[in-house]
């Protein structure tokens, strides 16, 4: 009974350090350069979570990138400089708000490509819906017709 308590708290333990350990650090001996580190980890994407900077991020990547910045920042290099190495190494995906550019344009006009797409399929099934509504109500010259054709009578 107690191997399998001591088991399961062990295996949380071994989980507990790791979860923690992932938080954003900005650097820690410079006031200046950790508010330099935690403005560029904000501009930049995490590319395991793709919806998140790399500055909210707890993937290993992101805080291997979070390292790669201090490294930047501790060398000397201006923040357009740390911007264009990511750029160069990951792509512009890797920017948080990419530029303009050719190669971006599907990820700019992308959302209003699809809401354009939803607004007319919605409007063409509305039309359609229209349509297909439910049928007039038949008139009573018709509806002698039907009660006729019913019992049998026939066209007359």
């Amino acid at each position: 009974m107690r191997k399998p308590l001591i088991a399961c708290a062990l295996a949380l333990a071994a989980l507990a350090g790791p979860l923690a350990a992932n938080e954003a650090q900005p650097t820690l001996n410079d006031p200046v350069a950790a508010r330099r580190e935690v403005e560029l980890a904000k501009q930049l994407r995490c590319l395991v979570c793709q919806n998140e900077t790399i500055a909210d991020s707890r993937a290993s990547l992101a805080q291997d990138l979070r390292g790669k910045l201090r490294e930047q920042i501790a060398a000397g290099k201006t923040d357009a400089e740390i911007i264009a190495w990511m750029t160069d190494r990951y792509g512009d995906f890797v920017l948080y708000k990419p530029p303009l550019k050719e190669t971006t344009a599907l990820l700019w006009a992308g959302p209003f490509l699809l809401l354009g797409a939803g607004v007319l399929i919605g409007w063409r099934v509305v039309r359609a819906r229209k349509r297909t509504a439910a049928p007039e109500p038949l008139s009573d010259a018709d509806r002698e017709r039907a009660d006729r054709l019913l019992r049998g009578e026939g066209e007359a």
